[in-house]
């Protein structure tokens, strides 16, 4: 039996690739690749969600954490940023070499994916097709059932594994005919197009940014906390982000590391906060954030006790609410 391994993003496309190639009897194996800038919350409830792509699409999909080299790539892409700090032809590339691994793992004899020419201005011109083909290492194995037509036949179309007939030739950037298929597949509840990853996304690409260009060692759960939360740079080089709400609040807990200041009011509601740096004056200025921050009291002091707990170490620092002028030009 055929077997053919996809790239799923868990949009349209995708999905649509999937049926096209296994309406031809090839068993196809989706895998989703996660990093914290795309899909990573799936990590924690991968069965759901592979039950609830098989109960919508018929797809099989697994999960696979792409985060560590993903980092690495990000500071320095060899084919450079997109519109904000998004690697968009280096990142399929990535993504293609780590699925052409794969392939022994699932006895698949090609590549999937979901690309249409012309959909995308940067990673879906025809010249960059053939760019992510050649310097993912995956030269005739990769088929992509949407355009085909428009490309050269792969190995598998000229070996006889796939009839080029039954696939297709969409180009450019409307859906009206993958609307279409997916009411022949009788598909009605997909994801409308969307960006997914937040490195095309201006305030968020522009704190990460931010971030690889103050830190030589990129951590998880730094960038995890990159992506909500209030964010301050401190007068003497800390780096500071505040939840906003109480779910905010329980998400920095769990996120900060070994060495990471957890901070908050013991005694007050506000926010929790994470700090990195070892100035006493970014301390002061933590603590003046958290309780500027924090929830208003009637007829007491404004000051509150600010609790700084690292590494089993505690210690207190009394502060009043920070005036907004101090802190303006702070923000990430």
């Amino acid at each position: 039996m055929t077997r053919a391994l996809a790239l799923f993003s868990g949009g349209l496309d995708s999905i649509l690739a999937c049926r096209v190639v296994a309406a031809q009897g090839i068993t196809v194996q989706a895998v989703k690749f996660v990093t914290p800038f795309f899909g990573y919350e799936l990590l924690a409830k991968e069965q759901e969600y592979a039950q609830m792509v098989r109960e919508s699409y018929g797809i099989e999909v697994v999960l696979r954490d792409v985060s560590e080299p993903y980092f690495t790539l990000l500071r320095n892409p060899p084919h450079g940023y997109g519109k904000n700090f998004n690697p968009c032809i280096d990142c399929k590339i990535l993504l293609l070499r780590a699925a052409k691994m794969l392939m022994p793992e699932f006895s698949a004899s090609f590549l999937i994916t979901g690309e249409v020419i012309g959909q995308r201005p940067m990673s879906q011109r025809r010249d960059t097709l053939r760019v992510i083909e050649r310097d993912s290492g995956c030269d005739g194995i990769l088929l992509r059932p949407l355009c085909a037509k428009t490309q050269e036949p792969t190995f598998a179309e000229r070996d006889g594994l796939v009839d080029r007939e039954l696939l297709l030739d969409f180009n450019g950037r409307g859906r009206q005919p993958q609307i279409q298929l997916a009411e022949r597949f009788g598909i009605k509840d997909y994801p409308r197009p969307a960006g997914g990853c937040v490195l095309t996304e201006p305030d968020q690409a522009k704190r990460i940014a931010w971030y690889y260009s103050r830190y030589s060692k990129v951590r998880l759960n730094d960038i995890r906390l990159l992506l909500f939360g209030r964010h301050f740079q401190l007068p003497h080089g800390g780096w500071l982000v505040l939840g906003r709400d109480e779910a905010e609040n329980v998400r920095l807990e769990a996120l900060h590391d070994p060495g990471d200041f957890l901070v908050h009011m013991p005694e007050r509601s506000g926010p929790m906060g994470v700090l990195h740096s070892e100035h006493p004056d970014d301390f002061a200025a933590a603590a003046g954030l958290v309780v500027r921050f924090g929830k208003k009291t009637v007829g007491e002091s404004a000051a509150a006790a600010v609790l700084f707990a690292s590494g089993g170490e505690e210690q207190y620092l009394t502060a009043e609410p920070l005036a907004d002028e101090l802190f303006q030009g702070w923000g990430l």
